[in-house]
C-alpha cells in the first residue's frame, strides 16, 4: 500500500488520485448491494474491488463537511476510482455488504 498523504479538503484529495489514475467516480448503491459507476453502468460487488487508499476530512464546525474518500481499484475489471461519502456511512441504508467492507477497511486503518 502506498504512503498516506495528506490533503486539507475532499477536492485536493479527489484531484490527486485523478492524477494518479483513480478517475472514475463510484456511488454505493442502496439497493443492489454493489458500488455503480456514475459515468457508465459498471456495477461492482464487494468481491470484485479493493480499497487501496482513504481519506477522512472532519467538518471544523459544520458536522455535515464530516466526508471519506475511498480510492478503489478492480483488477477484474481493470478500473481504478474513488467513492465519497458521508461518516453517515454506517447508518446508511446502502447495501449491507458494501458498508460492511467499507467500514472493516476504514476501521482497520484506524491504528
Amino acid at each position: 500500500m502506498e504512503l498516506r498523504r495528506n490533503f486539507d479538503t475532499v477536492t485536493e484529495a479527489v484531484n490527486d488520485l485523478a492524477e494518479r489514475g483513480y478517475t472514475t467516480d463510484f456511488a454505493i448503491d442502496d439497493g443492489d448491494d454493489c458500488l455503480t459507476s456514475k459515468q457508465t453502468s459498471l456495477q461492482l460487488s464487494p468481491d470484485e474491488f479493493e480499497i487501496d487508499e482513504i481519506y477522512r476530512f472532519e467538518g471544523n464546525t459544520d458536522p455535515g463537511d464530516e466526508m471519506i474518500v475511498y480510492a478503489i481499484s478492480s483488477e477484474k475489471h481493470n478500473i481504478k476510482g474513488v467513492v465519497v461519502n458521508g461518516f453517515g456511512v454506517y447508518s446508511s441504508s446502502a447495501g449491507n455488504k458494501i458498508v460492511e467492507k467499507l467500514s472493516k477497511s476504514d476501521d482497520s486503518r484506524k491504528a
